[in-house]
């Protein structure tokens, strides 16, 4: 039965760092990917001719301790290194002064020493329990918060979020991030179009049945995300554990999605700020708006949460809309005629091989991350940004985990090359 030691579910992040720590530690290994590419939730579309646009993860976050920025370097991709970072919100129908913009970080800080407290008294309760709801800055917070954890802080633990590692690095790839990691995992032999949809496994190993047939190995590391397992797309035989789906269904993932419109030309001139974020007198939470990255003719709104959710589900011209209505009213009415028809939006709770964003943990379940991460008999294995303790949510966190994977399943071999 066994064909390979390794085989890899999903060609994300983490399945193809798996890959490539595979092969350096001198194991064979076959990687399955549903989809017709690689990537996963890295994933760069141009959004005209020469205007790269990515649809999932954009920012390298954490650079300093992010192993794609020196890949990055090696490949000759251009980031940009954000200075100190402002709120620049517009509410009630004007800019918000700078003394209100403080007051906007400032909640921020409060908001964050309050669940520092909270868990430091050995709680793990929700987001929203906490923090502030009533200040000038409260719905620019709770806003921003949905961005952070794709969902809202009502669905959120306090101590998962403050499990986060954050350095205030947060760089984003002018090529695109999706486009960055499709370039450095090209040379990586993998098998598109091939949903895995049954796993046999036991002492004997390991049988894998796929849409392009069936796979044999010593042993199956699994990089699907959490909806993706908590709803059962693939079946195993035996069953997961209870302990494995729990912890699947305590980490889902919610919705971040991003909306671009084609700038006709520079609407804004030389002095325009690289972001706003646009609160309306209407029941939709704030936006934050980047306007024209990189010096490119383009914009973005961003949404995230359930309002995420519903706005995905109501469509890309609805969501072509709200944005176009919050830059109309910041902006004027003159910007309508610097829009263009041609757009993106991101649907990535609709997406058939994620199902979502990417994780949050339930109140109460911070602890769950570790037993996601837990291997099952040293037989089936677990890797992807909702296993990482500390960089959950980003690409990098998803890099490391199938590194940590494949190095365990190594040492196992008795082929580990440290």
């Amino acid at each position: 039965m066994s064909d390979v030691d390794l085989i890899i579910i999903g060609a994300g992040a983490a399945g193809l760092a798996a890959a490539r720590t595979a092969t350096e530690n001198g194991l064979t290994y076959q990687l399955l990917e549903a989809s017709h590419r690689i990537g996963g939730r890295a994933y760069t579309e141009e959004l005209a001719p020469g205007i790269p646009f990515d649809l999932g993860c954009h920012w390298m976050h954490s650079a300093s301790l992010n192993p794609f920025v020196p890949i990055a370097d090696r490949l000759s991709f251009h980031y940009r290194k954000n200075g100190a970072w402002r709120p620049n919100a517009f509410k009630n129908g004007r800019w918000a002064t700078e003394a209100e913009n403080d007051s906007i970080m400032a909640l921020g800080e409060a908001d964050h020493a309050a669940m520092e407290k909270s868990v430091a008294h050995g709680e793990d309760v929700a987001v929203a329990d906490l923090v502030d709801h009533d200040s000038f800055g409260s719905a620019f917070q709770a806003y921003w918060f949905t961005l952070y954890t794709s969902r809202d802080m009502d669905q959120m633990s306090a101590a998962d979020v403050l499990n986060y590692t954050d350095t205030s690095e947060n760089w984003p790839v002018r090529e695109g991030y999706g486009a960055l990691v499709a370039r450095w995992a090209a040379d990586l032999p993998v098998t598109l179009n091939a949903a895995a949809t049954h796993v046999r496994w036991g002492n004997q190993g390991v049988v894998v049945e796929t849409a392009k047939g069936t796979v044999r190995g010593r042993r199956l590391l699994i990089t699907l995300s959490t909806n993706m397992l908590a709803a059962g797309r693939i079946t195993f035989d035996p069953p997961l554990p209870d302990w494995k789906t729990e912890a699947a269904t305590a980490l889902p993932l919610g919705v971040h999605n991003r909306i671009g419109i084609k700038l006709a030309y520079n609407f804004f001139g030389p002095e325009v700020p690289l972001n706003a974020t646009v609160e309306l007198a209407d029941d939709a939470p704030p936006m934050a708006i980047q306007l024209r990255p990189f010096d490119m003719d383009y914009v973005v709104g961003v949404t995230g949460g359930r309002f995420g959710e519903w706005l995905e589900d109501a469509g890309s011209d609805v969501s072509v809309a709200h944005l176009t209505e919050r830059l109309v009213a910041a902006f004027g009415s003159d910007i309508r005629k610097a829009l263009t028809s041609r757009s993106i939006v991101t649907a990535w709770g609709g997406d058939p091989w994620t199902l979502g964003a990417y994780s949050g943990a339930t109140p109460g379940n911070a602890h769950q991350r570790r037993e996601l991460a837990r291997p099952i008999d040293n037989i089936l294995f677990f890797a992807g940004e909702a296993t990482s303790p500390n960089f959950f949510s980003t690409c990098h966190g998803a890099y490391l985990s199938g590194v940590t994977a494949v190095k365990l399943v190594a040492d196992l071999a008795g082929k580990s090359s440290s």
